[in-house]
């Protein structure tokens, strides 16, 4: 993995992460930085779920054509967490 994919990653997670933030109702309290791990980590989970059931994506986060599905699965991926992660790790 060379420079630029690991930049390519870190700006899509940073997308993907915001996104599935304004989404999920309610107040997260997420820096930068956990924002954009979480949006990378959305993305493997959805892409994990989706290749179980239609196969590996072939490019992901590609804008042309039809790979909308990567960004699309990346999005619902983050969403989960940014919902399930203060549930597993409530500190009450």
């Amino acid at each position: 993995m060379g420079i630029g994919s690991l930049i390519s990653w870190m700006i899509c997670g940073l997308i993907v992460g915001l996104i599935a933030r304004l989404l999920v109702p309610g107040r997260q309290k997420m820096g930068f930085v956990m924002t954009m791990l979480t949006g990378i980590a959305g993305a493997l989970v959805g892409g994990f779920l989706y290749s179980m059931f239609q196969g590996p994506a072939a490019r992901p986060f590609a804008m042309d054509q039809d790979n909308w599905y990567g960004w699309t699965v990346s999005i619902l991926g983050a969403m989960l967490l940014v919902w399930l992660c203060p549930k597993v790790f409530s500190r009450t």
